[in-house]
């Protein structure tokens, strides 16, 4: 319920929700800004704006943004993915059927295979690409001219990403967490859009518990909707938000079942640690991929937990959401 990565089916449920130009993107004012500089600059030079880098954590608008960019400048958008290029031939033939300003978007930019990110660096540069035709010694490079185009990349790890890569961006904008507020503001527009009746008491309920990402908030706003209309009176009013919060067990700090059972083992079963990432999986019944990529983030964000070289801890603050006494504090721990 709270992962922030997106389903097939839950694509097609945001593209209803998407704003189409910047005026309308909420949240993120910094990167807005700085956006709107690059594109404003762009068009009165009657030119493709500079590469763009989004870099940032799941769920906070990357694609949107990339949306955004195209329909600003009036240019077609191309949209593929890192992993969906396994060859250089696949960059090639998207690359071919690009016309003059397009956007191409490319998500997780940081999985693309080293082939195709080659060829990239030469596309990017110098708007051209050397398909080679043939095998062996009678292989033959036939440099292929490309319409100047625009390269929006999207990455949730950026650190991942290969210098020559990086540079050639002309901007990188960073994308933060929302805050409560700016969610509101997500949520009321959402709303509206999907016919829900929402009470500005039930959107900050949700927004708190949302983990400062737009697509949990917008997740858990249909949730809300969806106890409404089969268990309430149809209106998304504060009842029905505490209500169906907790039937998907997202409690008022925004933590679900599998960050509640990491803490507990934590505290309960390990006496607050430290201890191992695949101990605390085995004990909770989950894989150790699944407990790092998906509870950690967000308990190390919020200071439940900390990573030290002996292993994970619990902190003071997650004794006292689970309502346990933590244990006597110890000169050099993080309890003194």
């Amino acid at each position: 319920m709270l992962a922030a990565e997106a389903t097939e089916l839950e694509r097609a449920a945001e593209a209803a929700l998407r704003p189409r130009r910047l005026a309308e993107f909420v949240g993120q004012p910094v990167v807005r800004d700085q956006v709107s500089l690059v594109l404003e600059a762009a068009v009165a030079r009657q030119r493709p704006p500079d590469h763009v880098l989004l870099a940032g954590p799941p769920g906070l608008g990357k694609t949107t943004l990339a949306m955004i960019v195209a329909s600003e400048v009036g240019a077609s958008l191309r949209l593929t993915s890192g992993p969906a290029i396994g060859h250089a031939g696949d960059l090639a033939a998207i690359l071919s059927g690009l016309q003059e300003n397009d956007a191409l978007f490319i998500d997780e930019i940081h999985r693309l295979a080293r082939p195709a990110e080659e060829m990239l660096y030469l596309a990017m540069e110098d708007f051209r690409v050397d398909v080679v035709v043939g095998k062996g010694a009678g292989a033959t490079s036939i440099p292929l001219a490309l319409p100047p185009f625009t390269v929006v990349g999207a990455t949730t790890r950026a650190g991942l990403l290969p210098a020559p890569l990086r540079d050639r961006f002309g901007f990188t904008g960073h994308m933060d967490f929302y805050s409560a507020a700016d969610l509101e503001r997500v949520l009321t527009r959402s709303a509206r859009l999907l016919g829900i009746d929402l009470e500005p008491q039930a959107a900050h309920i949700i927004a708190s518990r949302s983990r400062g990402t737009p697509r949990i908030a917008n997740r858990l706003l249909r949730r809300v909707q969806d106890w409404a209309q089969v268990r309430g009176n149809g209106r998304a009013d504060v009842a029905s938000a505490e209500a169906a919060l907790r039937v998907f067990e997202v409690d008022e700090r925004g933590l679900d079942r599998l960050d509640r059972s990491v803490l507990e083992a934590l505290c309960v079963r390990f006496g607050g640690g430290p201890v191992g990432l695949t101990s605390v999986a085995m004990a909770v019944g989950e894989e150790p991929e699944t407990v790092e990529t998906v509870a950690e983030p967000f308990l190390l964000r919020e200071g439940f937990i900390a990573r030290t070289p002996r292993g994970r801890i619990a902190t003071r603050a997650a004794w006292e959401h689970l309502g346990l006494t933590p244990p006597a504090p110890e000169a050099g721990t993080l309890f003194d």
